[in-house]
């Protein structure tokens, strides 16, 4: 099966670096051209350089907007009116007791990790709906059905995230517009590396007998029992945003390396 996404537009918010730079290279490599996002604009032009150096032949461009925030949604989308394809990537994450999660913590994760892929999502599938093609994908996590203890704020945006995809996709019906969620586990993306590199040297650890041990301690019902690749979760964006795909929608795609203990 080859992919070809040639004449398509990706739109990938929070894109400067982990997972998010991984699917633009992915849909770059397929054909997209893409909008790379990242709130600084030295982190959107570096990644930007990077891109097209390895792609030369796709069109690429970067948007410098904080997507936490109605304003810089809406810089986005007046950067860029239409989109083929969606990908609303950009969370944060921070391992934080339960008792000792404020309010304003509260609401900055649900802004960022919520609000943006409704704000995104609200603008840009109306024209996918009305061109009759498009793809919304919306990262969740495994942690959407696992909720950690340690990152509970996290967990419930991740869950509502999969919400609003089953609901968009229902919304759709009838269209050639797919919706769907994508549930990474743990990855080696910038955060995750640089969370990890801090519990190993809080430990007198190796970066890779960290990653041991957090999959020992965190998630032991993990099957490849390993931190997964960027790659690997780009990869089934990449499918999703295909036409190969085109008879999956409203679902939940799961590439955590079988954390969540269920088949369905």
């Amino acid at each position: 099966m080859r992919i070809d996404l040639s004449g398509k537009k990706a739109v990938i918010s929070g894109s400067t670096a982990g997972i998010g730079f991984g699917i633009a290279r992915g849909l770059a490599a397929a054909g997209a051209d893409v909008v790379i996002t990242g709130r600084e604009r030295d982190r959107v032009d570096q990644a930007l350089a990077s891109l097209t150096k390895a792609f030369p032949d796709i069109h690429a461009e970067g948007v410098a907007a904080d997507l936490g925030t109605a304003e810089g949604c809406q810089a986005l989308i007046a950067a860029h009116p239409e989109a083929d394809i969606l990908v609303n990537n950009v969370g944060i994450f921070k391992p934080t007791p339960f008792f000792e999660i404020e309010d304003h913590d509260w609401e900055s994760f649900f802004q960022v990790n919520v609000m943006s892929a409704v704000r995104l999502s609200r603008h840009y599938a109306q024209g996918m709906r009305d061109r009759d093609w498009g793809r919304v994908l919306f990262l969740s996590s495994e942690s959407a059905l696992n909720i950690p203890t340690e990152m509970v704020h996290y967990g419930m945006t991740k869950t509502a995230v999969q919400s609003i995809s089953r609901g968009l996709a229902k919304v759709l019906t009838g269209t050639r517009v797919t919706v769907n969620a994508v549930l990474p586990g743990p990855t080696r993306s910038e955060g995750v590396g640089k969370m990890l590199q801090e519990m190993a040297e809080e430990r007198g650890l190796s970066g890779a007998e960290m990653e041991e041990r957090f999959i020992e301690e965190n998630r032991p019902s993990s099957i490849i029992h390993r931190v997964a690749d960027v790659e690997e979760v780009a990869n089934m964006v990449v499918y999703l945003a295909s036409p190969q795909a085109s008879a999956t929608t409203g679902a939940a795609l799961r590439v955590e390396g079988g954390i969540v203990d269920t088949m369905a």
